[in-house]
């Protein structure tokens, strides 16, 4: 008896070219567009020699220590990147999507970010 094999039609997957190494100080993230913690604790390791889970550590100590001092109201120098900052918001009347029905939105609290000069200067 003879055994049939199924063949697949499908055209081979392209490679990703092999990329050159990322310059120092840069993260590569997995996603376009996107860095992860994931992808910050691996520049910490690159950058510092910590081991993953120390890095993992001082990666989520840091993010704690920034959202602890905006729930207290206070203002998050990141120096070359920015300063993140809590501002009020004013109390509003909108209108709900759908049914076009008149809302009023309370007074609020948001996280409001401003982006270094040299930073800025940077992008252009």
């Amino acid at each position: 008896m003879r055994t049939v094999t199924k063949t697949s039609k499908k055209a081979p997957a392209n490679k990703p070219a092999a990329t050159p190494a990322e310059p120092a100080g840069q993260v590569e993230s997995g996603t376009p567009g996107k860095v992860t913690k994931t992808t910050l604790v691996d520049a910490v390791v690159t950058q510092t020699g910590l081991t993953k889970k120390q890095a993992d550590g001082a990666v989520d100590a840091a993010l704690g220590a920034v959202a602890d001092a905006l729930r207290q109201g206070q203002s998050v120098g990141l120096p070359g990147v920015g300063t993140l900052s809590v501002k009020a918001t004013a109390a509003r009347s909108g209108v709900r999507p759908g049914t076009t029905e008149r809302i009023e939105i309370p007074a609020g609290k948001k996280v409001a970010f401003k982006v270094a000069s040299t930073l800025k200067d940077s992008l252009r």
